[in-house]
């Protein structure tokens, strides 16, 4: 199946962090269950340095995606079942929304509010999105992203047409 996103004209905008950070916890949860990876495996499997592959574990595991494991064999395995991890949870964990109540105090301009404060409807595009984003990510578990790509495009198109979205093509 061709990437479902070709054709659209659009390049979302993820965080290093928010891309890596996911991709690794789904090496993590493709181990069978007496197998763990570890930071130089995964560092390997994703051409991340260790260093940086060593923080985004740090943020997983804080996080309460995943566990590490002592000893020479040592390593990271998810904390609980791929089921029941929540993508849009993840992505927060790893990036933070994309819209929060904060946002419009960092971009007031040159004063020290914002000139639209009272009266924003560019705010309630944003609140828009993130809403949009929020119910269409709470629906996806780790568990979704297992698959090849073509499994993961299936549900992302079912969950679409939820939506009366257009299906991509």
């Amino acid at each position: 199946m061709p990437n479902p996103f070709r054709g659209w004209g659009y390049i979302m905008k993820i965080t290093s962090q928010e891309e890596y950070g996911l991709r690794i916890l789904l090496r993590i949860a493709r181990c069978h269950d007496d197998e763990s990876m570890s930071i130089q495996a995964l560092s390997i499997a994703e051409g991340l340095s260790p260093a940086y592959v060593a923080k985004l574990t740090r943020t997983l595991r804080q996080s309460g995606y995943i566990n590490s494991t002592p000893g020479n064999i040592g390593g990271y395995i998810l904390a609980k079942p791929a089921t029941e991890i929540n993508i849009n949870q993840v992505l927060k964990s790893l990036g933070g929304s994309l819209f929060k109540k904060e946002f419009c105090d960092e971009f007031t301009g040159a004063s020290r509010l914002c000139t639209n404060s009272v009266d924003c409807s560019v705010r309630s595009l944003w609140q828009m999105v993130q809403f949009s984003i929020d119910q269409l990510l709470d629906k996806i578990q780790l568990s979704d992203l297992l698959g090849n790509e073509q499994k993961s495009g299936n549900l992302l198109n079912e969950l679409l047409q939820q939506h009366r979205y257009p299906q991509m093509k």
